[in-house]
């Protein structure tokens, strides 16, 4: 190859390393069941009660919203093809905009008026001089008509409840429930945010137990804080294990499925599943997928650049990831995950010549 053609296959090589596929784990099947099914069951049901949601916790680059967008992605291509890619409702002569799953980011200062602004924004609806009421009625109106089954409010836990308009927002979703749609809500640390009642998880079930509801005064009604975690089914995304032979066979499998996505030159087999390797990665990310993802990255344009074309523990121990990799995650929202401390180590450097003989010059004298 020519310089040139070197440098276009090396840039190939690091786009498929910076858009890594997603992998399936043990923890994200089970969440991505859970989902599928909440809103499969209010998909098909015609009755006007309220639909169960389902809340998706997890620390951060746990790949929750991976994890969530691949499944309810199966579920619209499925209910598409079911419905011939048309919305059975849509009334004659009108137009058919069919948006069977709905997808907003929390924003950081969530205001009601911002969250319906978000979610309008998705359906490309024209909001500009509306009130809260005109909003509501307009996000209302946007779900129903483009016939979305499900609605994913992701970074759930950017709500602060001590502020009055995060817990306007918090009364608004509580109104969306009444719609014909599957609320999924995902964030980090959500049994200790507010969005439910103070929690802690059971140690012998892993099922998050909550205490007593307390009247905090602004409502007589006992049962008002508890309205969420009865509308909601909970469930976690958990990162890897390695204490048992079972969760060590997973992560095994997690790094060998990782192999074959690796564009290197020299044989990827067996290249993060060999030797110390896999205790070596899981010490660096404590099993989180997305630590893991960025460092694989990293480690993947080092080999590259200084044509080793092969993963090391020397070549991974010359960088660390940071919070930078991921500027996507808010750290006030606590979305920011525990990356392990670690020291790089430079790079060494070869100098092509033994220097034990060289001569330094004369010594310095002690001599008074």
């Amino acid at each position: 190859m020519t310089k040139r053609q070197k440098r276009i296959h090396d840039l190939h090589r690091l786009a498929t390393h910076s858009s890594l596929p997603i992998q399936a784990t043990p923890m994200s099947e089970r969440v991505a069941h859970a989902v599928l099914a909440r809103v499969e069951d209010g998909a098909f049901s015609h009755k006007a009660g309220t639909r169960g949601g389902i809340m998706v916790n997890g620390d951060g680059a746990q790949g929750k919203t991976e994890t969530i967008c691949e499944a309810l992605a199966i579920f619209q291509e499925e209910w598409l093809a079911l419905n011939n890619y048309a919305n059975p409702d849509a009334m004659p002569g009108t137009r058919d905009l069919v948006a069977p799953v709905a997808y907003v980011r929390c924003p950081v200062k969530a205001t009601p008026i911002s969250t319906c602004q978000r979610i309008l924004d998705f359906y490309g609806e024209d909001y500009k001089g509306m009130r809260l009421e005109d909003l509501v009625r307009t996000v209302k109106t946007a779900v129903i008509e483009h016939a979305t089954k499900a609605l994913v409010i992701d970074d759930i836990t950017r709500l602060k409840l001590h502020r009055e308009a995060d817990q306007d927002v918090l009364d608004l979703i509580r109104e969306m429930m009444s719609m014909p749609v599957t609320l999924i809500l995902v964030g980090v640390g959500i049994p200790t945010s507010g969005l439910l009642r103070e929690g802690l998880r059971d140690p012998k079930t892993g099922e998050w137990v909550y205490g007593p509801v307390k009247d905090r005064g602004r409502s007589p009604n006992d049962h008002a804080a508890s309205q969420h975690e009865r509308r909601f089914q909970f469930i976690d995304l958990d990162p890897f294990n390695y204490s048992t032979t079972a969760e060590m066979q997973a992560w095994m499998v997690h790094l060998r499925r990782l192999e074959g996505e690796l564009r290197l030159l020299n044989n990827t087999d067996g290249m993060l599943t060999d030797g110390g390797m896999p205790e070596y990665l899981f010490d660096r990310t404590k099993g989180v997928v997305g630590i893991l993802e960025k460092l694989i990255q990293h480690g993947c344009r080092r080999a590259v650049e200084d044509k080793s074309e092969r993963l090391t523990k020397d070549l991974l121990n010359q960088f660390t990831v940071t919070p930078d990799d991921m500027p996507d995650l808010d750290a006030e929202s606590g979305e920011q995950p525990h990356i392990p401390p670690h020291d790089p180590t430079s790079k060494k450097k070869s100098t092509g010549r033994i220097a034990v003989f060289d001569d330094n010059g004369p010594a310095e004298s002690n001599a008074g």
